[in-house]
């Protein structure tokens, strides 16, 4: 399959991550550069998506979607990290504003 239409995204696949690792790079707030590294990870699941496709092997979907469970899951434990400082305690949610759950 050499398809132009799947070369070219390939190729505006490549020109937006790198654009994602700039911005990661260069983020003033470490949210920036979480949401960015996000977005690099989902563009990379795409890029596995659209690779495996291009080559004619379907199973790489496979690995797009591991890949992408491990992505959130990343995500979700650096933001956890950078509010709490802390992956196994989280003793400052107590003193945060956010509303607690009635016991």
């Amino acid at each position: 399959m050499n398809d132009p239409a799947v070369s070219i995204t390939l190729i505006g696949l490549l020109l937006t991550m790198a654009i994602a690792v700039y911005r990661a790079a260069a983020g003033p707030t470490v949210f920036d550069r979480i949401l960015a590294a996000n977005a690099f990870g989902t563009q990379t699941v795409l890029l596995i998506a659209v690779s495996g496709f291009h080559s004619g092997r379907p199973e790489w979907l496979d690995l797009a979607v591991v890949y992408a469970l491990m992505n959130f899951i990343g995500v979700i434990a650096v933001c956890k990290f950078a509010r709490y400082g802390s992956l196994a305690d989280d003793s400052r949610r107590a003193d945060d504003d956010s509303p607690s759950v009635a016991k």
